[in-house]
């Protein structure tokens, strides 16, 4: 198609004859119990879902994962029992073999991946015949950049259309935005997109006044408003980018099976330069489909939901997926934040499939582009997956369903429990190198009580640990040296293993800041302090030194205390240590660095770190990339929305013609924050008064109020007369 045909950032256009959304088929979304479940109430399914295959790979992954873990364990007693064995010796074989079993079930589930991919035929499927049902493509956006959000939906319904099976299909943008600026530039940006695409768009547009329950909320009314009118609903996140082709098999896999209630794809990371986001792309496209195989293969159809890039049978969700509150304040309370993974265990408990279709390709997203946005991100998983220690009990769920709920919050835990095995290490070392032994224990001993450990099996213990950590991200160079393209579009054999060398580098560098941080946000929400809800940065923007150094100068000045006290406690210790000082002594260096544009940019020069994508990038990135760059040229991005609506009738127009129907107001409620606003604009004198003494709570209730807004309207600007 040709480029956008955008208005110019000075003119408005008013909406088309299509009206911004279509008429209302609505869905009732009960809210559902997590302490009572009757199994009358589960569906019988329509196919039968047993597959020996299924039972082997559960076998595998979860019996080789405990074996592997028994003889870790034994082997870490051995260890610490050549003399009569201390407390700390016990706690540190405790958490050993806690740590332990993480890892070994993440290594046979990769096993398991490994092998199904390698002998997995990749012939491509036939495409499917026509769709029969029709689909709500749904995009919720929350203050976020315009120009990239539309101009991704531009792209995946461009290349819808281009499969020819377009009709089965309708967009929605669902906005919760709080910020009055990305709102108003939301509504141009879905004027602008509309008029360019021309008559029977089938794009819709909706802002909520108030965000609640945050993107659960935004779905579930999207559900009960206009849900009966579509069978599936394909939700997307506001940086997904999906091929048609993808779009129309994924629909075409929940058509042909009738107990599919959620059906998802693999995202791959795309567009991304800094160092910190290409080295996450790169360990996502090579070892990524390993464990979403693994994953897929043992699971079946007790599949977990990640919250995007996913078809879901719309009027299964609406009867099964009304999100509860939890009891109490947050952040153990209040509204689910990681509500997906909910989503995933109602849905089973109710009967319906949940699975993934992991070889399926044309499914992206992006990632944080430094390591300081992935731990803003992060900090909200961390209290969404804690507080799902209160729902991993609820009534009625599969067991799959608890195996997910506790894999997401141990992987959150699991950073405070690595610390207090690093600390229990260091006081053993120290209890050796430093304290007395203990000559008269109450038991009888000819020798006194002091800690010991067999060297040899403890550096054997070593290697294999690391040797299952590192495995999964072996098979993946494995697998991608064996495939002749994916070896030579990421650059040959010689910079794909020097790829992952590097990759696995830094991740070793990054690993024991990573834990600070997740201890510290552990700790955090333990201590009862909630996390807000901020919308995720998604451009390459380096972070400025200044913010670096406050960010992490604590990790730093840990890892200078902990190589010091392990130097003086003994050469061993802090050689045993040395990977987790060193990542912590540089935590500002590799900071900064990895958050750098040019240094990943370079990199990928040198042909490291790079991608299938990038070197033979599938048609829709070049083309949302493009999209992007024109909406961004239009500005609406950089303008101030009373302005644009002071200045621009046809935005102003526009504007209310979006605006619900205004409630009335009972006689005598008196809402403060309208009360200020409209008081401030009666005493401004002209747009710039009004500009200036308008707080953004009150601008936002200014945009909700035709009255206010027509007052705006009628302010002079400055030097010009009162109208």
């Amino acid at each position: 198609m040709d480029a956008l045909d955008l208005p110019k950032p000075d003119r408005g256009a008013p909406a088309g004859a299509e009206p911004a959304t279509p008429p209302e088929s609505r869905l009732d979304m009960p809210v559902q119990s997590l302490r009572h479940w009757e199994t009358r109430h589960e569906r019988s399914p329509a196919g039968s879902r047993r597959s020996l295959g299924m039972y082997l790979a559960r076998a595998i992954v979860f019996g080789g994962g405990i074996a592997l873990t028994a003889y870790g364990a034994r082997e870490m007693y051995a260890v610490v029992s050549v003399s009569r064995t201390t407390v700390l010796q016990w706690a540190l074989l405790v958490l050993f073999t806690i740590n332990f079993s993480w890892i070994a079930i993440a290594f046979t589930s990769a096993l398991v991946g490994f092998f199904a991919l390698l002998f997995a035929s990749r012939r491509p499927s036939p495409m499917p015949g026509p769709l029969t049902s029709r689909t709500a493509v749904v995009m919720p956006v929350y203050n976020e950049e315009t120009a990239r959000v539309f101009a991704a939906l531009y792209a995946i319904r461009e290349s819808i259309e281009a499969t020819g099976q377009g009709a089965a299909f309708d967009y929605f943008v669902l906005s919760d935005s709080t910020r009055p600026d990305a709102w108003v530039a939301e509504e141009r940006a879905f004027d602008a997109m509309r008029s360019r695409i021309g008559p029977n768009a089938r794009l819709y547009y909706r802002h909520r006044a108030k965000n609640t329950h945050r993107k659960a909320g935004n779905i579930a009314d999207f559900v009960t408003r206009w849900g009966g009118a579509y069978e599936h609903m394909l939700v997307l996140d506001a940086d997904s980018l999906m091929t048609g082709d993808c779009v129309v098999r994924l629909t075409a896999a929940m058509e042909a099976d009738p107990d599919a209630g959620i059906v998802q794809s693999l995202p791959l990371i795309v567009n991304r330069n800094t160092l910190f986001a290409r080295v996450q792309q790169f360990a996502a496209r090579i070892y990524g489909p390993i464990i979403a195989k693994g994953l897929a293969v043992w699971m079946g159809h007790d599949g977990n939901y990640w919250g995007h890039n996913a078809v879901i049978r719309t009027a299964a969700f609406a009867a099964h997926c009304g999100m509860p509150d939890l009891a109490g304040k947050p952040p153990f309370g209040g509204h689910i934040l990681s509500h997906d993974f909910v989503e995933a265990a109602l849905m089973r408990r109710a009967g319906w499939s949940v699975y993934m279709l992991p070889d399926l390709p044309g499914s992206y997203e992006e990632s944080p582009p430094s390591l300081i946005d992935l731990a803003t991100r992060d900090r909200r998983w961390c209290q969404g997956n804690l507080q799902h220690i209160r729902v991993i009990g609820s009534s009625g769920f599969k067991w799959p369903t608890r195996q997910h709920f506790a894999t997401g919050i141990f992987s959150y835990i699991a950073s405070p429990l690595w610390l207090c095995q690093l600390i229990i290490g260091i006081m053993l070392v120290l209890q050796t190198s430093y304290v007395r032994p203990e000559y008269f224990s109450k038991e009888f001993s000819l020798f006194p009580v002091w800690p010991r450990f067999d060297p040899e099996r403890a550096l054997a213990l070593f290697i294999l640990t690391m040797g299952i950590l590192l495995a999964p991200k072996a098979f993946g160079l494995i697998l991608a040296l064996v495939r002749g393209p994916l070896r030579r579009q990421c650059g040959g054999a010689l910079r794909l293993i020097a790829s992952t060398i590097f990759e696995v580098i830094l991740s070793a560098l990054l690993a024991p800041i990573l834990m600070v941080i997740q201890s510290g946000a552990v700790f955090q929400i333990l201590l009862g302090r909630d996390t807000g809800w901020n919308p995720q940065r998604r451009d390459d923007g380096s972070i400025s030194f200044g913010d670096i150094v406050r960010r992490h100068w604590p990790h730093m000045a840990l890892g200078f205390v902990a190589g010091l006290t392990a130097f003086l406690i003994a050469t061993s210790l802090f050689l045993w240590m040395s990977p987790t000082i060193v990542g912590l002594m540089l935590a500002i260096p590799i900071s900064w660095m990895s958050g750098q544009r040019a240094v990943g940019l370079a990199l990928r020069k040198l042909g490291l770190l790079l991608t299938p994508e990038e070197r033979q990038p599938p048609s829709i990135l070049p083309r949302a990339n493009a999209l992007q760059g024109e909406f961004a040229l239009a500005g609406f991005d950089d303008a101030d929305a009373l302005r644009v609506i002071h200045r621009e009738p046809g935005v102003r127009e526009l504007h209310e013609g979006l605006l619900p129907a205004a409630a009335e107001r009972r006689r005598g409620q008196i809402d403060p924050d309208r009360a200020v606003a409209e008081a401030k604009l009666a005493d401004a004198e002209t747009i710039d008064d009004a500009l200036t003494w308008l707080q953004p709570r009150e601008r936002m209730i200014v945009l909700q109020d035709r009255s206010l807004i027509g007052r705006l309207s009628r302010l002079p600007l400055p030097h010009q007369p009162a109208s």
